[in-house]
């Protein structure tokens, strides 16, 4: 893995946070876009080298949702930039992490996707990311 690719904070309401955030970063939202295999609308902010990104549930059942139900808006996802994502996924099942799918998918921002259960990583769920 090459850098931090962007950390995720999962939000109630885009409308609400993308202002906040704007404010706080200094940096305008530079890309919105719904995910339909996550149920999400994302929010992306670029600041120096680093992204966030802002996840908005588009279902109420859905794993955003259902995570601030849980745990409340926050902190949701680190994800990682992954030069061969296949081959950092068969790095981390071969040591032992719990690979939430088997293939890499396609998510936000135009990148292929893998997420790793939080329990390898002390509770923190963990994103790898490949530009497509």
């Amino acid at each position: 893995m090459q850098k931090i690719e962007h950390v995720g904070i999962a939000v109630r309401s885009l409308d609400e946070a993308i202002p906040r955030y704007e404010k706080l970063l200094g940096t305008p939202c530079y890309k919105t876009e719904i995910v339909e295999s996550e149920k999400v609308r994302t929010a992306f902010f670029q600041t120096g080298p680093n992204k966030i990104e802002l996840l908005e549930s588009t279902d109420p059942g859905g794993v955003i949702a259902r995570f601030i139900e849980k745990k409340g808006e926050g902190l949701h996802h680190i994800a990682f930039d992954s030069a061969d994502i296949e081959a950092d996924m068969q790095r981390l099942a071969a040591e032992g992490y719990r690979l939430l799918n088997e293939k890499p998918k396609a998510g936000a921002d135009n990148k292929w996707v893998c997420f790793l259960h939080p329990a390898g990583a002390n509770g923190v769920l963990v994103e790898l990311c490949q530009s497509r």
